[in-house]
């Protein structure tokens, strides 16, 4: 018998897959919707980073893409998906973000639930370079040379972020100030909350 992931719970929260290239600004649209809307972030990446810490090795985004890929590959595409599934669904916060959305297999129960929206964040490649090496989120990001960012675009799991942002039905252009893309965001949750409420 299936598994199945359709929850009551689930009828009238919101659920943000963000889908985005490196540095695309998923986290920052995250930490606004968790200031301004009390949502919940829950990270595709974050068991990740537990194992990798647990295992004294350095969050590099080269590890973080190759663990992912030799767990999928042991334990099924799916192993995460099924995971993050379960706990947006006991999550009990009105908005659940998943800021990290990158391959098919994150979203192929998300994608049968009300209340999901998949949605690209867009931004220049020069744009997010610059972005990356200011914030500095893993290990190796501050010190990355132009080369070194776009062979990190060519991953396992980036190569298909491009494909999985052409299925999303919203998106928001992160190419401009943080007043625009908060805009966008608004925008974004109020069309959300109105279909929810039909």
């Amino acid at each position: 018998m299936k598994k199945s992931f359709r929850n009551s719970t689930t009828d009238h929260k919101i659920i943000l897959g963000l889908v985005g290239e490196i540095a695309s600004g998923k986290d920052t649209v995250a930490a606004y919707l968790n200031k301004k809307h009390h949502s919940q972030t829950i990270s595709f990446s974050k068991p990740l980073r537990d194992i990798l810490d647990r295992i004294f090795l350095p969050q590099t985004r080269e590890n973080l893409a190759w663990l992912g890929y030799d767990l999928r590959q042991r334990f099924g595409q799916d192993v995460l998906a099924k995971t993050i599934t379960q706990e947006a669904i006991k999550n009990k916060s009105n908005i659940v973000v998943l800021p990290n959305v990158r391959l098919p297999q994150d979203i192929k129960y998300f994608k049968k639930m009300p209340g999901f929206y998949l949605v690209a964040i867009e931004a220049e490649a020069k744009t997010r370079y610059q972005r990356l090496i200011k914030r500095s989120q893993n290990a190796d990001d501050k010190s990355k040379s132009w080369q070194q960012f776009l062979k990190d675009a060519k991953l396992p799991t980036e190569t298909s972020i491009r494909k999985i942002a052409r299925q999303s039905k919203y998106k928001i252009d992160n190419n401009g100030d943080f007043k625009n893309l908060y805009q966008q965001i608004e925008s974004l949750i109020q069309k959300a909350k109105n279909i929810n409420n039909e």
